[in-house]
């Protein structure tokens, strides 16, 4: 009994043993499964190791850039709305003096238009004192005439005064021919046409004709002559101090 029992367990034992052994066998493979695996799995590790760090410099070096970037652009940014302000001036300060240059305009053509105005009213004022310079002229020309006329009108008086003076002392006066030429000097001094100091002025070939012919067509006693030579006398000098005035 007790052999057969020695006998079950030592067979026992054995089976124990193989299974242990098969165990040990399988355990061990399993082992070198997983140690393979694990090195499997470390190179895998390692490799997406690299490819993170790979990743991560590639990502720092697009964030780098990307700050650049963002950094330009800003200052990009910066400098555009700078140049905006600045155009946006230029357009103020070009409005502005666009509305000067509006108002100067206006103010010039006001200006020209004056001007214009001014210079019409020189031009006629030239012509104006051209045709008073004109007629000063021929106040001029007629005084100088009177002049010439007045002379010969004196020469004529010393002539006639000294034949009369020699006449007076060959023959006796006679009143009544006193009396006669007094009558005819006063008449011919009546005889002559009124000449206002206007009408003098503004016709002067008048006046000299007036003088000249004062008792129509007779020829003028010494009387009448005197009487006209103090008209031509007084005209000469109203006509000399209307032309100092006008000068």
């Amino acid at each position: 009994m007790n052999m057969v029992s020695c006998h079950d367990a030592q067979e026992e034992l054995q089976e124990f043993q193989e299974g242990s052994r098969e165990l040990e066998a399988e355990l061990e493979a399993q082992l070198g499964q997983a140690e393979h695996r694990i090195r499997d799995l470390q190179s895998e590790n390692q490799r997406l190791k690299s490819e993170v760090d790979t990743l991560k410099e590639k990502l720092e070096q697009q964030y780098m850039q990307s700050y650049k970037q963002i950094s330009m652009l800003e200052d990009d940014l910066v400098q555009t709305r700078g140049i905006k302000e600045q155009l946006h001036k230029y357009v103020r300060e070009l409005e502005q003096a666009n509305d000067d240059l509006e108002r100067a305009k206006r103010a010039t053509i006001t200006s020209l238009e004056d001007f214009e105005q001014r210079l019409n009213q020189a031009i006629e004022r030239n012509a104006f004192l051209e045709s008073e310079l004109d007629e000063k002229e021929s106040l001029l020309v007629s005084v100088q005439r009177l002049k010439d006329e007045a002379r010969d009108l004196r020469q004529e008086l010393a002539v006639r005064e000294r034949t009369s003076d020699v006449a007076r002392m060959s023959a006796p006066s006679s009143p009544t021919l006193d009396i006669d030429k007094t009558d005819s000097a006063v008449q011919a001094s009546l005889s002559l046409p009124a000449t206002p100091v206007g009408k003098n002025m503004e016709h002067p070939f008048i006046a000299s004709k007036a003088l000249t012919n004062g008792c129509g067509n007779s020829p003028l006693t010494p009387s009448a002559r005197i009487s006209a030579l103090n008209i031509v006398g007084d005209l000469l000098r109203k006509v000399g101090v209307k032309c100092h005035v006008n000068t």
